[in-house]
């Protein structure tokens, strides 16, 4: 029998850190799963991903390195590159390694096999808490029965749109079929995030939005159930988090405080304290990689971004944890809006090379009904008009007090008063750009020069261009990375 833990990774699909219960969701019954393991673990305040989109965001819990040191900035691979994956690391030290949904958002190279690969279509479309209990219980065993511990990277689909009650469901016009969550919720239910105008329709999805959590922690109870009765919870270090925030303006596809701050909870009985919180300490998406390869003892490889948090998961301080730098290059639609964000406990500075008051940014939370609403509203209401033409348009630079206004809704970056937190921590993300040769490095130092960021742009259309080339060509031989 291996000494080494069992690592179980689950990760959610959009969900915002506040929809959950332990982290102050008021929706009644939210998360029953996802908080009773905050209960019996450790969960962080201050937990960040790289980047707020979904392959990108797991891109970097796989490689440990930053979207633009990696190369896998969009929903491609970075076949050809070299970059060391965790699962490859995992596995040379001896670990079954395997995956359940999300799976080619979730495996960097097309070339790397997993031991156990189950996609989409094999979990009712990512929704079938049954399904997922049924795979993850056979290879739990099947990790018992050769001696060996195991490494699963477990995915739900949920709370990604197609949100629980939508009108494609409810008027029978959607061809996928998904099962109902354990419970669904009325629009009085829930309280529409700070970042939303509380219109009925906004509320109404709101309310959808919230049945879909509650089908990803559906999701989350089975894992663990299928843990326990296979015996392997007590040596299981179980960590959950989502890939990034809501898909909701203002959230998922950006660099505000609700588009990458994640619900990260940590359980490893006999090591990890239960009910612990952390308000001190900041990890990151890039942060996964070397810890868990330092909790296998499995060697890390060079050029990884990230360090290591055991030592915090064991109690011990790391004064080096105070802000996170994150980053956003282009949408699923392959639309390039480059943005870099460094964050510390209260201030939040964000630089948008895109933003030249002429490009307008769209993404997919502009599809439902919440930015619809916006737009009908911003008809006759003027502060909804103005938060209409910020999402679309943007400005270069944002500044936001967060422990005040986490909703950025005052944008600081012109009030003489905050000039001193302003500079500090652009010179702050600057040293980070640098350090890690960020090709967004001169556009930043000619921020204020419009010509300067019109010739990044173009770069940067053409650099997205190239690395999507790279990624999507095929490679040599079979592959079991397919696209559903």
């Amino acid at each position: 029998m291996s000494t080494q833990p069992n690592i179980l990774l689950i990760t959610a699909d959009d969900l915002n850190w506040n929809s959950v219960g332990a982290y102050g969701c008021a929706t009644p019954e939210a998360t029953p799963n996802i908080d009773a393991l905050a209960a019996e673990g450790l969960r962080f305040e201050h937990a960040h991903v790289a980047i707020s989109v979904c392959q990108p965001s797991r891109g970097a819990l796989m490689t440990g390195r930053y979207p633009h040191r990696s190369g896998q900035e969009g929903f491609h691979y970075i076949n050809g590159s070299g970059v060391p994956l965790l699962p490859e690391r995992l596995r040379a030290a001896g670990y079954r390694v395997g995956i359940l949904g999300k799976a080619w958002h979730s495996t960097p190279r097309q070339d790397f096999r997993w031991d156990l690969y189950q996609d989409m279509p094999d979990l009712g479309w990512g929704r079938d808490a049954q399904l997922y209990h049924g795979f993850a219980r056979g290879f739990f065993e099947q990790a018992r029965t050769d001696g060996a511990p195991f490494f699963l990277m477990a995915n739900t689909h949920d709370p990604h749109r197609p949100f629980h009650g939508n009108d494609a469901e409810l008027q029978g016009r959607q061809d996928i079929r998904y099962p109902a969550p354990s419970r669904a919720y009325a629009p009085e239910e829930v309280a529409v995030p700070g970042f939303l105008p509380d219109l009925p329709e906004v509320r109404r999805e709101v309310a959808e939005y919230a049945g879909s959590v509650r089908r990803c922690d559906d999701v989350v109870g089975r894992l663990l159930d299928a843990l326990r009765e296979t015996g392997q919870a007590a040596n299981t270090l179980v960590m959950f988090l989502s890939d990034n925030g809501m898909a909701f303006p203002f959230s998922k596809t950006n660099c505000y405080l609700h588009s990458t701050k994640t619900p990260w909870i940590v359980r490893w009985p006999g090591r990890v304290a239960p009910g612990a919180v952390d308000r001190e300490h900041f990890i990151h998406g890039v942060d996964f990689m070397p810890t868990i390869l330092e909790a296998a003892g499995a060697a890390p490889p060079g050029g990884m971004d990230g360090s290591s948090f055991l030592g915090v998961l064991r109690g011990r301080p790391d004064p080096s944890r105070t802000r996170v730098f994150t980053q956003f290059h282009e949408t699923a639609m392959r639309g390039r809006y480059p943005m870099r964000c460094v964050q510390d406990r209260r201030f939040g500075y964000l630089f948008n090379a895109w933003a030249d008051g002429r490009r307008a940014f769209r993404n997919e939370s502009q599809s439902g009904r919440t930015f619809r609403a916006m737009q009908a509203a911003a008809a006759t209401d003027a502060g909804i008009a103005a938060r209409v033409a910020l999402f679309r348009h943007r400005v270069v630079e944002e500044f936001y007090d967060f422990e005040r206004d986490p909703d950025a809704l005052h944008n600081l970056a012109d009030d003489p008063a905050y000039r001193g937190e302003l500079d500090r921590l652009r010179g702050e993300l600057e040293a980070w750009m640098v350090r890690t040769g960020d090709p967004a490095l001169e556009a930043f130092r000619r921020r204020g020069d419009p010509a300067a960021l019109a010739a990044f742009m173009a770069e940067q259309e053409r650099r997205g261009e190239r690395l999507r080339a790279e990624g999507n060509r095929p490679v040599p031989g079979e592959v079991q990375v397919r696209r559903p």
